[in-house]
């Protein structure tokens, strides 16, 4: 086979890989109210199932990607792949809340193994100018796994039952694990070799190093602020908010969250063709999806329930732009981190996000139970829930805002100065 064409095989399978990890990742958003009946959990108990989930993920992002640099993408993407097909299995046929949360445990395990070794692939692959780009399209159309989980698991879980949709679910996981461990190759026939392992000390200092990077908390921020929203509406909160809070069917529920899907995917390439061009204006991109959204959370949650359908077609439209500009924070490791040590970079990247989303699914459920009528759900009671998303939102500005400052710092110490976009658009119009 063709180097050209391999490289869009190896691309296709990874790709695939994540798309039915993000589909095991998100099973549990359309099985929300399944899973209270068939556990008996309230939302608290609900909301820690993807807590767990999410603060598992979250925590191995660090080792993983330090795994990634030591024993490269393919073993994490197998590994990763198999370990979900478990957890996906043991879900199905589990009758009670321990073997339950389990289950998501292990989702959560092989999640976090999959998508940052998924992009090591993209950057050895493909030549640098096209890798934000492809980062954003392995993004995006990853996110169609949520597509998966909102029909076919939807239907299979509302027709077959329960044990069913996961089995199928785990079997899926089975079937692009193996097709990973056949094609997918950490690096191109002739590339160089990756230098030899690191020691333990090189590690430690290499996390240190790429902490350091101005850059990497510039990506930290930057996923923090535009992910979670839209990741707590997909995984957990969204399908039982609309039924709920906004007196949708479960079936317009499942179709905002393809709706979701549908956006990121068109805004993905758009935001990456941006992000290649416009380097150096890579936060502003990021503060305007940050403020959109909160400004549309702001309109919807004042707005007495049901809200209009057309505003809350209007808010998920603007959810899924968060997905492609979290993209962002890993251009920012990638160009700030030297090769050796992108995977830790990356890592550190990934927790932003993840880490948001657990506090903001853990504290969603918490004041549901709380405020809600016998510790259920309402629609005043999910209006007071997502007021929470503020202290992130305000949190991640402030964190960008600062890291931009100490990044372009040390770019100017490199030569690299960046004008204040108001100097950059009045030169602008001198020039026309």
């Amino acid at each position: 086979m063709k180097l050209h064409h391999r490289v869009w095989v190896v691309w296709a399978v990874g790709l695939a890989a994540y798309l039915v990890g993000v589909m095991h990742r998100t099973s549990f958003g359309v099985a929300g109210l399944d899973a209270a009946a068939r556990f008996t959990a309230g939302p608290e108990a609900l909301s820690g199932f993807v807590v767990l989930q999410l603060l598992v993920y979250a925590s191995l992002q660090i080792p993983v990607g330090v795994l990634l640099d030591r024993f490269g993408a393919r073993r994490l993407v197998v590994a990763g792949a198999f370990t979900m097909a478990a957890g996906q299995l043991m879900l199905a046929l589990a009758t009670d809340l321990p073997l339950a949360i389990l289950a998501r445990v292990l989702v959560g395990a092989g999640d976090a193994l999959t998508f940052i070794s998924v992009l090591s692939v993209v950057t050895a692959w493909f030549p640098a100018r096209r890798v934000p780009l492809m980062t954003q399209l392995t993004g995006l159309i990853g996110q169609l796994g949520q597509v998966l989980s909102a029909v076919p698991l939807a239907l299979l879980l509302h027709g077959s039952g329960w044990t069913a949709a996961f089995a199928s679910a785990a079997g899926l996981g089975v079937a692009v694990a193996l097709a990973a461990l056949a094609v997918v190759r950490n690096r191109p026939p002739g590339a160089p070799a990756p230098p030899p392992a690191a020691s333990l000390r090189e590690v430690v200092d290499g996390l240190v190093s790429s902490w350091r990077e101005p850059g990497t908390r510039l990506g930290l921020w930057t996923h923090m602020g535009t992910q979670f929203s839209g990741t707590v509406f997909a995984l957990l909160w969204g399908v039982p908010y609309l039924v709920v809070g906004q007196g949708l069917s479960s079936a317009a529920a499942s179709a905002m969250l393809a709706l979701l899907v549908g956006v990121g995917i068109v805004a993905g390439p758009l935001f990456g063709e941006f992000t290649a061009r416009h380097p150096l204006r890579r936060s502003w991109l990021v503060l305007a999806v940050i403020g959109t959204t909160a400004v549309m959370w702001t309109v919807v949650l004042a707005v007495p329930p049901p809200a209009p359908r057309w505003l809350l077609v209007l808010l998920v439209c603007v959810l899924a732009l968060g997905g492609p500009a979290s993209m962002v924070g890993f251009d920012y490791a990638r160009t700030f981190n030297p090769g050796h040590r992108q995977g830790a970079a990356v890592g550190i990247v990934n927790v932003g996000g993840f880490f948001a989303s657990l506090v903001v699914s853990l504290a969603v459920g918490v004041v549901l139970g709380q405020i809600g009528p016998d510790g259920g759900y309402s629609p005043d009671a999910f209006r007071g829930a997502w007021m929470v998303q503020y202290v992130i939102w305000g949190l991640a500005l402030v964190g960008v805002l600062g890291a931009r400052r100490r990044a372009r710092r040390k770019l100017a110490v490199d030569g690299v100065v960046v004008p204040p976009l108001r100097e950059l658009l009045a030169a602008r119009r001198r020039a026309r």
